[in-house]
């Protein structure tokens, strides 16, 4: 149970695998919604990736590791034990629950410095929380915060 914070040095798989969120991230920037995304990996093999679709969509649940999970599809519980999620964004107590009832055992977190409500329930059962403390991670959502300030309220319920 540990919490590696602060510009860690990713391995070259979770480098490639959080590059595809942050990718996630900017399409859903770019149609217009949160820029968050997400990647659900089991080893080297990505079995989805997701973004914010809250304002696409008009739904109240897709954040980017919802959908990540959503589009995994039904997987067997031995699956889910085996991966790790990829986000953009420190997980809100949603997305940290969907982890946790899944049995998520590492979460690779590209910025916390935006938003971090549900490290401390992460680790608390278990999770192995990575904080990549990444640029292009922390610029998307300083554009979030500077141009649809509106919206991320909205999106973090306040």
């Amino acid at each position: 149970m540990s919490v590696e914070r602060g510009a860690v040095a990713l391995t070259a798989e979770d480098r490639r695998l959080l590059d595809l969120a942050v990718e996630q991230a900017e399409i859903g920037w770019d149609e217009g919604g949160v820029p968050i995304g997400a990647v659900l990996a089991r080893g080297a093999e990505v079995l989805a990736v997701g973004r914010n679709r809250r304002v696409q969509q008009n739904s109240a649940i897709l954040h980017g590791e919802t959908d990540a999970f959503e589009r995994a599809g039904r997987l067997p519980a031995s699956v889910y034990r085996e991966c790790t999620l990829y986000t953009t964004l420190s997980p809100c107590f949603m997305c940290a629950g969907t982890s946790l009832l899944y049995g998520i055992p590492r979460i690779v977190i590209g910025e916390n410095k935006t938003f971090s409500v549900s490290e401390d329930l992460l680790v608390e059962h278990g999770v192995v929380l990575v904080v990549a403390d990444d640029s292009q991670c922390l610029d998307l959502m300083g554009r979030m915060l500077d141009e649809r300030l509106e919206i991320w309220n909205e999106d973090i319920g306040n």
